[in-house]
């Protein structure tokens, strides 16, 4: 974890809809959204240009009708900034934009106390499969099947610091295009920007994960300030 970066436990109070003072003062970024993905769970994470590799990841949560901030912390993108989802390529370490769902976590650590989220334990044998030509591409296998070459794969436990605790963000997941890419996750900070995954610092991962419930619907939506990829129109 990069030192000074804290995860920002904000009053509910404070960010209630037309709880802060002064009538002109806008709503709560999810209220102007196109879509939350119909639940009361989601996480936004959002960059200043596409060109941009750093930018802000927080997590909100629906109460009584309105949208509180539950957390905030420093977020990474990919080495090649962000590109709009649907015209992604896989290998050009970008991030795809969009709302998206959250399968299921996984990670080197033991799911956090109090996690509801379906969490996989990752193992010597676990293996998320990128070969365009397997038919687990874009899935966790385990182990390594025969048409799922390992140069095309990562081997889940080879990213100790990455993949301590991690969400499947689910790109390209559903009804897998090839070509556009796997393997698009929420993890915890390595040493610099990542292939195309979102990054946050290990203290943020674990707190995400066990705020995280599958019963409230989360979503998480990938975009910029403004233009084209604003996430306000996801």
């Amino acid at each position: 974890m990069r030192p000074g970066v804290v995860v920002t436990l904000v009053s509910a109070s404070l960010l209630l809809l037309g709880a802060a003072p002064g009538a002109g003062d806008p709503q709560p970024l999810p209220a102007r959204m196109a879509d939350t993905g119909g639940g009361t769970q989601l996480i936004t994470a959002e960059a200043s240009a596409l060109s941009s590799t750093s930018g802000t990841l927080t997590w909100w949560e629906r109460r009584d009708g309105q949208w509180v901030q539950v957390g905030s912390a420093a977020a990474r993108f990919g080495a090649k900034g962000l590109v709009e989802g649907a015209a992604r390529q896989q290998g050009t370490n970008t991030t795809p934009t969009g709302l998206y769902d959250l399968p299921f976590g996984f990670g080197l650590q033991a799911a956090p106390t109090g996690t509801s989220v379906k969490y996989q334990p990752v193992t010597a044998t676990s293996w998320w499969c990128q070969d365009n030509d397997s038919t687990s591409y874009n899935r966790w296998v385990e182990p390594l099947p025969a048409d799922c070459r390992a140069t095309e794969a990562e081997q889940l436990s080879s990213y100790g610091t990455q993949y301590a605790y991690a969400l499947v963000i689910g790109f390209n997941y559903e009804r897998p295009v090839r070509g556009r890419g796997a393997g698009i996750f929420l993890h915890v900070n390595g040493s610099g920007a990542t292939a195309g995954c979102v990054s946050v610092p290990v203290d943020a991962m674990r707190e995400i994960v066990r705020w995280a419930d599958p019963k409230k619907g989360p979503h998480m939506a990938i975009g910029t300030v403004d233009g084209d990829t604003a996430l306000t129109r996801y």
